[in-house]
């Protein structure tokens, strides 16, 4: 692995102590200052519609500005909105709150571009694995992030403040790394080379695909992932056992990321991304098994593995959608779709958990998954049948 990867993998693991600091406390946080329980999940639905929001402007600006000035910004904007975020926590001003995460979301949508630059530091055959490394940085906010929102909760005065301020020095310490890579220059659109309009290649079944996989991957993790330390505190579990069970959660999501590129590369994009369909399906059932801290800790942490064979088996899938003019509208349409159905479960989290509990949220989210199996059975289908046209 080159240098310039392993500093975009470390900017992807402050990115995902930012994400994994925001999913266990800002529910809590939004729970103690909402007017109503039922938006308890807002400020995390804010975070993921910001990145819903901005993919567009962030695509402009990677055209305009390149790869790292426009990540550049993107971390000047984490800084100022964590900072925000410590301020209307400390005074208790749950809409100022909301705001600052919807403005986080210009981070957001930015890293999560990360995956896709990864792609253009190494050699065209290393691709799968490129996107793996860089994904597997997310350890780093596996292990950090719980804990950095459990030791720094009482650090000020109002709870969770500390933890927020944390992400400040956070967001710094990727600034200072994000100005050593050197990306190459985006491939830009041009007369010989104008690109397809977004709608010509949004039909592809490959782009449908990837985009299902991707979307509803992220959208059925985070409907449950975002639930959870409410669901554990209905149950009378400590705030040290709902982060304890978000660290195994997340070690889940990236660990697997050492070797699922090889995966792909040795069975293929759809087998992979069948299997964390089915790792979903046994996340379901275990967390209607009970609610123990054993059951939540195996079905979070099965739940994350899951995630991870969708999302980077999606990824990659995505990778033949598009031609190297066409990447930064493609991979800005992509980034959309996912944080717009984030959007849409990180309120339905909220919605469902504090009205309906933490079983019929499990049940509900089967219809996702069956989604999604049948949309990966269905390009397999086509690709067999064409396989079988060339043959003949």
């Amino acid at each position: 692995m080159n240098f310039q990867l392993v500093l975009l993998t470390l900017c992807q693991g402050f990115f995902l102590i930012n994400n994994v600091t925001f999913i266990a406390i800002n529910g809590l946080v939004g729970l103690s200052l909402a007017p109503t329980p039922w938006l308890a999940t807002l400020p995390v639905m804010g975070y993921v519609a910001g990145g819903a929001l901005f993919t567009a402007l962030v695509a402009r600006h990677q055209r305009a500005w390149g790869r790292r000035r426009t990540f550049q910004t993107g971390l000047a904007v984490a800084i100022l909105s964590t900072a925000l975020c410590a301020y209307a926590a400390s005074t208790h001003d749950f809409w100022l709150l909301v705001a600052a995460t919807v403005i986080a979301g210009y981070y957001n949508a930015n890293a999560g571009l990360y995956r896709f630059a990864a792609t253009e530091l190494v050699s065209l055959e290393f691709k799968e694995r490129a996107i793996s490394w860089v994904l597997a940085g997310g350890i780093i906010g596996a292990v950090i992030g719980p804990n950095l929102a459990n030791v720094t909760r009482d650090a000020l005065p109002v709870p969770f403040a500390g933890a927020y301020a944390a992400l400040v020095g956070v967001a710094l310490a990727s600034l200072a790394v994000m100005s050593f890579i050197d990306f190459p220059p985006l491939p830009l659109p041009s007369a010989a080379r104008p690109g397809r309009p977004l709608a010509e290649i949004a039909r592809q079944p490959v782009f449908i695909v990837a985009v299902i996989g991707c979307s509803l991957g992220y959208g059925v993790m985070n409907l449950l992932m975002a639930a959870t330390p409410i669901a554990m505190a209905q149950c009378s579990h400590p705030f040290k056992s709902a982060a304890l069970v978000l660290e195994w959660h997340v070690l889940g999501m990236f660990v697997p990321s050492f070797f699922t590129g090889s995966l792909i590369k040795r069975f293929g994009a759809l087998p992979v991304m069948a299997t964390g369909a089915l790792l979903n399906v046994a996340c379901i059932a275990v967390a209607l098994s009970g609610v123990d801290l054993m059951q939540f800790l195996v079905a979070l942490t099965v739940l994350g593995l899951g995630w991870n064979f969708l999302y980077i088996g999606g990824t990659t899938l995505f990778t033949e959608a598009y031609r190297p003019e066409e990447k930064t509208t493609a991979q800005a349409a992509m980034d959309f779709c996912v944080y717009l159905t984030m959007t849409i479960t990180s309120f339905s989290s909220g919605a469902l958990i504090t009205t309906q509990g933490w079983t019929w949220l499990n049940v509900g989210s089967l219809l996702p998954v069956m989604v999604t199996m049948f949309a990966l059975g269905w390009l397999a289908l086509l690709r067999r049948a064409a396989g079988r046209s060339v043959a003949t």
